[in-house]
């Protein structure tokens, strides 16, 4: 499986994503829908946007009982999207109760991989805020372990846990990673964040790339610049 970038299409509309996408007229990016776009236009956005040959990545980040989580990754399973995803600390049970639900009758299924920790969130807020007191290097190793024992296909991290994961889970588990930025760009609230081409150096699969590529003067030069650091 080749790396490819995925674009964050965080927008409030569809009339804006849809601008936004109109941009590109020879490639058609791999983009992720996540909540704000999913919940301000609901499930026909992922279809309009499929029919436009877009793969999709569904980011809406799933945290409930298994049960709940197996019957929402059934129906989200009939968007034909092309990954989704939920969060490990939700546990083994509702990450097996997941892959359950997103698989069809026929065997088929999107990528299913799940989020370790934000890469909003530091080690002093980890202890601070959510009292765990382990660091969080070691917290995202073991819940990317986890993930891989439930039968996940990878894993959201930070590029700076992409090979540390590979190592612990073997180099076909996939990592997809946040937090890029170029090298002289703004890292906004990102707390954990790397380049493109460092995020290719260190192994990460994909890498999510949201406002250096959005908010760009030229987001489809902005978008080329990605792939060729990242995947040529």
């Amino acid at each position: 499986m080749g790396k490819d970038v995925i674009i964050a299409c965080d927008f409030s509309s569809k009339q804006a994503c849809m601008d936004f996408l109109d941009k590109f007229t020879d490639r058609k990016p791999f983009v992720k829908i996540g909540m704000e776009l999913f919940y301000a236009e609901g499930p026909q956005i992922v279809r309009e946007i499929k029919a436009r040959g877009h793969k999709i990545f569904l980011d809406l980040k799933l945290h409930d009982i298994p049960n709940t989580v197996k019957k929402s990754m059934s129906v989200l399973s009939n968007l034909d999207v092309d990954m989704t995803n939920l969060h490990a600390a939700g546990t083994g049970a509702m990450m097996e109760g997941a892959l359950e639900g997103l698989t069809r009758e026929d065997g088929t299924r999107p990528i299913l991989i799940a989020v370790t920790q934000l890469t909003s969130t530091s080690e002093e807020r980890m202890k601070n805020e959510l009292l765990i007191n382990e660091p969080i290097d070691k917290v995202v190793m073991h819940y990317a372990k986890n993930a891989k024992d439930s039968g996940l296909d990878g894993v959201v991290c930070s590029p700076l846990e992409a090979g540390k994961v590979h190592d612990l889970c073997g180099k076909d588990f996939l990592t997809i990673t946040p937090g890029v930025r170029f090298a002289d760009g703004d890292i906004g609230d990102q707390v954990r964040v790397m380049t493109p081409a460092e995020a290719k150096k260190i192994g990460s699969d994909y890498i999510v790339v949201g406002r250096p590529i959005t908010a760009a003067e030229d987001p489809v030069a902005a978008y080329n610049r990605c792939v060729a650091e990242f995947c040529d």
